[in-house]
């Protein structure tokens, strides 16, 4: 088991000691068995239930099964699984037997999978039931793909897990794995371009939920959590998964897409106290015409991650129900949040300050470290970044380069040592030779009230200049026409210097956007 240190060489910043011989599922089970949770309920989702003990039993005989299907230590499984209690089960399972599970986007096409599938040579798939049509062709296109395995809640497909699990032995002998090998990968959400494969060791699980949930979210076993994104996002598994997980709690689970009507729908009905979103569906929830009154939810604390937190979006949200979103930015490289908004010092409008633990630099394109209040790229060094990129040799030089993970993501630092999102490197605009981040113009375009969603990119003039160009997204009842275009650029000049606002508008029904929120602007590009 893990122990908590009081500090490391500098003397301020604690470290987590894991032991050399560990697994991580082993340890996220047998801690709650320990504890005597063994009754208690882990994951509650559309369909069942699962107690800590049930999970244990499960993981171990999912194990054994995996076994006899012949994988060995290291062998992919490539899990493309809704947030049923079917995820942790295989998810953990794997691990246990040393087996990599490689969880992936459920809303992805087959042309995604068969890449994924081919990239990472899994050699079994476990997918949803709604999903096996999709993947039941691949078993003939890729030579490295041998078996099928469903993830089915009423056990009724012949090839549903259930039925390995049932035949399989309970007693399981855990993979000697240690804390430094590849325990599982995250493929990344594809906000730049093509996926990459990101391989995480056994210790990095831990590490998220001792380093943010238990000091920022000061997490416990009395909590129920619910998480908008989804289990195969690093920023859902952390919140679904390993942060209850790590000290007791209970999750909700939710496989349909997370609209304000679903999400309301659990928030009133299980009365999470933890609730995990994203700025999009704030917006949406606060926007809803059928918006639930205060005392019908139960959640002490809410968070945000994946696009930058608007600063009126969080004041908003709380002036309705007095409950503080916390913003914070993670990635699929550190696995999870890393700077963060804390309890004690919101300050809506940036996204906090490093989570204890990591240590942040801003660069400028020379390397060097900016001045405070000028902008530069952020760097990360923390325990839980990615050992490599899977078959990507360039860009794992590129991103992990010695103790330091470079973000592409462009920040400010204030005397105060908040941070404030500036975009991402390849996002900002430089219009008359002076840097303007697109996040700034969106936060000005959606304080009209007209605005539920905008996103800003470059767009070239007749002059082959650089200038912005606004995606707008409108709230029920509005016309995108050329005076509210007129109206939109008078609204930013109000709020900007007259050089940032947008000279085009394009007025859209929805934004393309990753399935855990993030607006692709490369495609808008």
């Amino acid at each position: 088991m893990p122990s908590l240190s009081t500090a490391n060489h500098d003397g301020n910043i604690p470290t987590l000691e894991i032991p050399r011989q560990y697994n991580a599922a082993y340890d996220l089970l047998y801690r709650n068995i320990q504890a005597g949770r063994a009754d208690k309920v882990a994951f509650k989702d559309d369909y069942c239930s699962c107690t800590y003990g049930e999970l244990e039993d499960k993981t171990s005989r999912f194990a054994n099964a995996l076994k006899g299907l012949g994988l060995r230590m290291e062998d992919r499984l490539l899990m493309c699984v809704h947030d049923t209690v079917e995820f942790p089960i295989t998810f953990l399972g794997a691990i246990k037997a040393g087996v990599v599970p490689v969880a992936v986007n459920t809303l992805l096409t087959q042309k995604d999978y068969e890449y994924m599938l081919t990239d990472s040579r899994a050699r079994v798939a476990v997918v949803s039931e709604a999903l096996y049509p999709l993947f039941l062709p691949l078993l003939d296109r890729i030579p490295t793909l041998e078996r099928l395995l469903v993830a089915d809640p009423n056990n009724i497909h012949p090839d549903a897990i259930a039925k390995l699990i049932d035949q399989a032995d309970p007693d399981c002998i855990i993979a000697p794995t240690t804390c430094d090998d590849v325990c599982f990968w995250l493929y990344s959400s594809g906000s730049t371009g093509a996926p990459k494969g990101t391989a995480h060791v056994h210790s990095s699980l831990i590490q998220t939920a001792e380093y943010f949930a238990r000091p920022i979210l000061k997490i416990t076993e009395q909590d129920v959590v619910f998480s908008a994104a989804k289990l195969f996002f690093a920023y859902g598994l952390g919140n679904g998964l390993t942060f209850p997980m790590s000290v007791g709690a209970t999750t909700i689970l939710m496989a349909e897409r997370p609209t304000p009507e679903s999400v309301c729908e659990r928030l009133i009905t299980h009365k999470p106290t933890i609730f995990y979103g994203v700025p999009t569906l704030y917006a949406f929830i606060l926007a809803s015409p059928d918006l639930p009154a205060v005392e019908e939810f139960n959640f002490r604390i809410c968070t945000s991650a994946g696009e930058a937190l608007p600063e009126d979006l969080g004041k908003r949200w709380f002036e309705r129900f007095g409950i503080h979103i916390l913003d914070g930015i993670g990635s699929t490289e550190m696995l999870h949040v890393f700077l963060s908004n804390s309890l004690e010092n919101v300050r809506y409008g940036t996204t906090g300050k490093p989570v204890p633990g990591y240590e942040l630099k801003l660069l400028d394109d020379e390397g060097q470290e900016v001045p405070v209040g000028e902008t530069g790229e952020l760097v990360i060094k923390g325990p839980t970044s990615a050992a490599f990129y899977w078959n990507n040799r360039t860009k794992s030089r590129a991103t992990f380069q010695g103790e330091w993970t470079r973000s592409g993501d462009k920040y400010t630092k204030d005397e105060d040592g908040y941070y404030t999102y500036s975009g991402r490197t390849d996002d900002m605009l430089k219009v008359s030779g002076i840097y303007v981040s697109p996040i700034e113009v969106e936060a000005a375009l959606i304080k009209h009230t007209a605005v539920l969603e905008a996103a800003v990119v470059g767009h070239q003039d007749d002059d082959n200049l650089v200038k912005p160009k606004a995606f707008i997204v409108l709230k029920n009842g509005y016309n995108g026409d050329q005076e509210l275009a007129d109206e939109l650029k008078a609204h930013v000049k109000s709020l900007l210097a007259p050089y940032k606002y947008p000279r085009w508008f394009e007025f859209m029904e929805e934004l393309p956007k990753t399935a855990t929120g993030k607006i692709q602007r490369f495609k808008l590009r």
